[in-house]
């Protein structure tokens, strides 16, 4: 399956697709005016991409499961945001074009690896939310940065696995870079820095330097200045809970 030329391989079997895809591009999609080309992006991905990848060879075992890993994070993330959405009086007029985008986004990411799995992608799981998860609009952002942060964590932890399956490395890390700016979206939101600030990290050492020493920074913000890797237990065990 070669995933590393994903549009190519929808040209061949739709000579249209490559004109669509740019209008239906990341930076339109950033555009909170566009919202008919967002929505749209869903359907589009899962007609074109199921009959590329048709004429594909199959993926591997392994690529299977890192897709259907990441497909089980989306899943839950789409239908966190879609109720969210869907919540009378939840979300505030000034923050609903920004919910909306990320909404569709997920739909979009959904749509991407139902598409790239076909008959072997896993079945959508129940999920279960805090009672106040879609009344309380402060939980509601907790809850979705703790989702961001972990997908964003989710697919770094994963890179390593993949690094020498760079057509399935390319669409996680394309997924990951989109996860990473809601995250930080939302932080924006809650009245947070931007970037990571999560103090349970306590180490200064990366690919065996010690910052500290070398900088002669604090650690907190050599901390911030990195965002560590969430092994898949470690994420299964995150997610859990909200599985019913």
């Amino acid at each position: 399956m070669n995933l590393f030329n994903i549009i190519s391989e929808i040209e061949q079997v739709d000579a249209e697709a490559a004109d669509r895809y740019s209008f239906y591009s990341r930076r339109n999609l950033l555009r909170v005016g566009s919202n008919l080309a967002a929505a749209a992006i869903p359907t589009f991905f899962a007609a074109t991409a199921n009959q590329a990848f048709a004429q594909s060879a199959g993926p591997s075992q392994a690529a299977v499961d890192v897709l259907n890993y990441a497909l089980t994070l989306e899943y839950l993330e789409d239908e966190f945001y879609r109720l969210g959405r869907n919540a009378s009086g939840l979300i505030p007029t000034t923050d609903r074009a920004i919910m909306d985008q990320i909404s569709k986004h997920e739909a979009a990411h959904v749509a991407l690896l139902k598409g790239a799995l076909g008959s072997v992608a896993v079945a959508k799981p129940t999920f279960k939310f805090p009672a106040d998860a879609f009344t309380n609009y402060q939980t509601f952002l907790t809850l979705a940065q703790a989702f961001e942060d972990t997908g964003v964590r989710a697919y770094k932890g994963q890179a390593g696995a993949l690094i020498n399956d760079k057509a399935i490395l390319q669409v996680a890390l394309q997924i990951h870079s989109v996860e990473a700016r809601h995250a930080s979206e939302v932080r924006r939101l809650r009245g947070q820095k931007g970037w990571v600030s999560d103090t349970s990290a306590t180490t200064t050492m990366q690919a065996g330097v010690d910052l500290k020493t070398l900088t002669g920074k604090p650690e907190s913000a050599i901390r911030e200045a990195f965002d560590e890797p969430l092994t898949k237990d470690q994420v299964l065990a995150i997610v859990k809970p909200y599985l019913a």
